[in-house]
């Protein structure tokens, strides 16, 4: 029960960021609503294992009343957020208001198909639990409709992964893909041969793994194509369209028939940050972001915070920061002490964002680590990789199931959730009663080998 009087702090968005900032605010003086469309937090640097069938939804999710039971001073509201009002200073849910002192943001971002939206069908990303098994599906029945084709031209179509972007999130795709076909697969289809399966990666920039340093960038190339991935750097996609990719190399244009089409290229913020700019003028970067001020507030709202992926945070280096886990995490704690400190009277130093390295896998015993002070890659740089992504899952027992579960994968080399749920269609392929796979005829452009 609230308390009359106590300082009311409203936190949407139960990621990293809202939910160090409400974990901060667990013995302090106030009351803490935390609202979000889910009922659970999502460990998201996981979520590419759930979409290559290497673990299960509910070993990277924690429910969010179980995470923050022990915290007297917090409710939880599952709801979806419409408007703020910050005259009010109330947030509109769709059939009700929740009045704030204090309101914390952090709705996140999702794909960016950079004014191409009409390729989202056919390219999904991955932000989401819905995102990781659609993505599932369509790779696993890939290799189910490759099983039944008669066509050769066609079977390797459905052969044939593309992932756009080399970030983090592409590399990992990429990488567990190719474990897929040329290891966990190979045995289990009797039709075909999974490992003539081809993974492209395309990568705008001149490098895979952009933001990392070029010596990592090229061990990071140099294990995906020990693993069977083909790497097309200073690559853009120009179209993607029944079941075409259209690429363009410098002067050259190419395309790839291909059934599956993966997105990794870009993220835009949450459409909270339009709503925060028409009802504050607050500047939006082009990404959609809102940029904030040195304390994560807005211009003429003190109580307004913005954190996480929707915060675009220039004053440590005058570029953003990172939208990666350890920022959110960070800028979440802060603004939860900044918060605290105000109520007291106490001062709260300058945000410094506190870089603890980068971390990429690539596949089994393959990785790549930035540390800073030290840089390292291969079997010890991926057993650090599995640490400290341990070690940051929020619940004991997410942690011992995802131990034991990579545990099994390593030592038997198969991943254990490798279902196919959801519509039994793939884009524009669908299954007829008696199990037949029916798709429109292919063209007869190039390929890239």
């Amino acid at each position: 029960m609230d308390d009359v009087g106590q300082h009311e702090v409203v936190v949407i968005g139960g990621g990293f960021a809202g939910l160090y900032a409400v974990q901060q605010l667990g013995n302090a003086p106030v009351n803490v609503t935390l609202i979000d469309r889910r009922n659970f937090h999502l460990f998201q640097p996981l979520l590419y294992q759930v979409a290559t069938g290497g673990l299960s939804p509910a070993d990277i999710s924690s429910p969010l009343r179980s995470i923050l039971s022990r915290q007297k001073n917090t409710k939880v509201i599952l709801g979806e957020v419409v408007d703020i009002d910050p005259q009010a200073q109330q947030v509109i849910l769709r059939n009700d208001a929740v009045s704030y002192d204090s309101l914390i943001v952090a709705t996140g971002a999702s794909h960016f198909y950079f004014g191409n939206d009409q390729w989202a069908d056919d390219a999904p990303g991955l932000k989401t639990i819905e995102d990781a098994l659609e993505i599932r599906r369509r790779i696993f029945m890939a290799f189910e409709a490759a099983e039944k084709e008669t066509d050769p031209a066609v079977r390797q179509a459905w052969l044939t992964f593309v992932i756009v972007g080399a970030g983090p999130t592409g590399v990992e795709l990429a990488g567990a893909i190719a474990e897929l076909a040329h290891g966990t697969l190979k045995q289990d289809f009797r039709n075909i041969d999974t490992s003539t399966a081809k993974i492209l990666l395309l990568e705008g920039m001149e490098r895979v793994l952009p933001p990392y340093k070029p010596d990592l960038s090229a061990k990071a190339e140099a294990a995906l194509n020990k693993l069977g991935v083909t790497v097309c750097t200073k690559t853009l996609v120009t179209d993607i369209s029944n079941d075409l990719v259209t690429l363009k190399q410098g002067e050259e244009t190419q395309q790839v028939y291909a059934k599956t089409v993966l997105w990794a290229a870009g993220v835009k913020a949450s459409p909270l940050g339009k709503v925060l700019a028409d009802r504050t003028g607050a500047e939006l970067d082009r990404a959609g972001r809102v940029i904030v001020q040195a304390d994560f507030t807005l211009p003429n709202y003190s109580n307004v915070f913005v954190v996480g992926d929707l915060s675009h945070y220039a004053h440590q280096t005058g570029k953003p920061l990172p939208g990666v886990a350890p920022v959110a995490m960070q800028e979440g704690e802060f603004v939860a002490r900044l918060i605290k400190n105000r109520i007291s009277g106490r001062e709260t130093q300058q945000f410094r964002y506190v870089d603890w390295g980068n971390l990429a896998v690539i596949g089994r015993d393959a990785a790549v680590v930035d540390l800073g002070f030290v840089r390292f890659s291969g079997f010890l740089a991926w057993l650090a990789w599995l640490f400290v992504h341990v070690y940051f899952l929020i619940e004991f027992d997410n942690k011992l199931i995802v131990i034991t579960q990579w545990a099994w994968n390593y030592f038997t080399r198969k991943r254990g959730a490798r279902l196919i749920t959801g519509e039994e269609s793939l884009g524009r392929v669908t299954v007829d009663q008696a199990g037949q796979y029916h798709s429109p005829g292919h063209p007869k452009e190039s390929q890239l080998a």
